[in-house]
């Protein structure tokens, strides 16, 4: 393993900053009894679409990720409210638009602030490397009151290919000047994590739902609980 030591820490941004599970309370409002299950399956089928556009016809199909987002929102509630579908669409397109606002403002992990700062105080440089489009993420930082905290805001919009794209990662080591074993990659999102760890990145996953790593042969080089066990790469 190389063993030089990390001088940069880069974060996926939903599920590991932002919780992309919060939108479940205003979901559970607006379907009772249905919430956990829409919010599940509009982040399965929002990462299953950006797998789609990205390594289908050369990227001819790609589309933004707050486009994506919005066309995976509209089938999770068709999945769960047949009415939903064909003419019966406009009569749930208020729900979707408050939906699709909660998105904007996701809630914030406790941890955040924290540990951003306690990089910052050690010299790491600090950022985000994200599947979000510019604005998305941009809104999403400053009402987390992560502004200041970060030395880079990266989308994979001016590549127009999504994670697991090699040329996602490749982002990070570009907007740092760094190698890629010098950058500690953090998410929370197992296939992220895995895809960053093949990649060449030193790795942590955090594994926030005690849930099993992917079964790929491939392990992350640390598997914490909160963002707080980055600190213990340094």
């Amino acid at each position: 393993m190389d063993h030089k030591p990390l001088r940069a820490v880069l974060f996926d941004a939903y599920g590991t900053l932002f919780d992309v599970y919060s939108v479940g309370l205003l979901a559970e409002q607006l379907f009772p009894g249905q919430g956990a299950r829409l919010a599940t399956l509009w982040r399965d089928k929002q990462i299953e679409y950006t797998r789609l556009v990205t390594t289908s016809n050369h990227g001819a199909h790609y589309r933004p990720f707050w486009t994506l987002t919005q066309n995976a929102l509209a089938y999770a509630i068709k999945a769960i409210a047949p009415e939903a579908r064909g003419d019966g669409w406009p009569a749930f397109e208020e729900r979707a638009g408050r939906l699709m606002n909660q998105y904007r403002h996701l809630s914030a992990f406790p941890e955040n602030r924290e540990v951003l700062q306690a990089l910052r105080e050690r010299g790491i440089v600090t950022g985000i490397l994200s599947n979000g489009d510019p604005e998305m993420l941009g809104i999403s930082v400053r009402s987390a009151g992560l502004e200041g905290l970060l030395d880079h805001v990266i989308s994979v919009d001016g590549i127009r290919k999504y994670k697991t794209a090699p040329q996602a990662y490749a982002l990070g080591e570009q907007a740092t000047g760094l190698p890629c074993a010098q950058i500690a990659f953090v998410s929370s999102n197992a296939w992220d994590a895995l895809a960053a760890t093949w990649y060449g990145y030193r790795t942590l996953w955090v594994n926030r739902l005690n849930l099993p790593f992917e079964e790929l042969g491939t392990q992350p080089h640390r598997i914490g609980t909160n963002l707080r066990d980055v600190l213990e790469m340094l």
